[in-house]
């Protein structure tokens, strides 16, 4: 009879990885979220590992004796998870640079529309507003939000996805349908 109960060490090492790479990806801060992705994955690989069962002999066929051989199923998809892994890594690491670049801090912020939804959420209100809800604009709104990482907040010169703001007495820009890009 073949021995499958797993190997206890392993278990507890997809446990402790799983358990810091979910601590991590509730960060704000994308080095942590980054982190805690490879942690995860890591933890995946090992229960992959975990799954395919005790170490055998080599999955090729007239070298290994068929009831000796490893299940090659579960070293395809931890290759596999290796792989999409590395891609994960680069896109996280190429937007963590990016918000280095733009905001000298790497930390994600709150939503401001998530904000509304919760503020009116607390009010036991609808979470969208209808067209002819005459309050506070999300331009009006963008400029009373503190900065939580503490830089510097929104300008009157423009939004923060820098598309530029239309000041008053401005001529409209027109698009190609004949409208006007404001």
């Amino acid at each position: 009879m073949i021995d499958t109960s797993p190997n206890l060490t392993l278990v507890i090492v997809a446990a402790a990885l799983t358990a810091v790479g979910v601590y991590l990806l509730l960060e704000r801060s994308l080095t942590r979220v980054l982190l805690g992705v490879i942690f995860v994955s890591n933890a995946v690989n090992v229960v992959l590992l975990i799954a395919g069962g005790r170490a055998g002999g080599a999955p090729i066929v007239d070298y290994t004796d068929e009831d000796s051989m490893s299940d090659p199923l579960p070293q395809a998809l931890i290759l596999t998870a290796i792989v999409i892994t590395l891609g994960m890594t680069a896109f996280l690491l190429a937007m963590a640079y990016r918000s280095w670049q733009l905001n000298k801090h790497d930390e994600v912020q709150d939503d401001l529309e998530d904000r509304r939804v919760a503020e009116r959420a607390a009010r036991d209100e609808a979470a969208y507003r209808s067209d002819d809800d005459a309050s506070t604009t999300l331009e009006q709104d963008a400029a009373e939000v503190y900065d939580e990482t503490g830089g510097a907040g929104p300008s009157g010169s423009g939004s923060s996805t820098g598309t530029p703001s239309s000041a008053p007495g401005s001529e409209p820009v027109p698009t190609p349908e004949g409208g006007d890009a404001r």
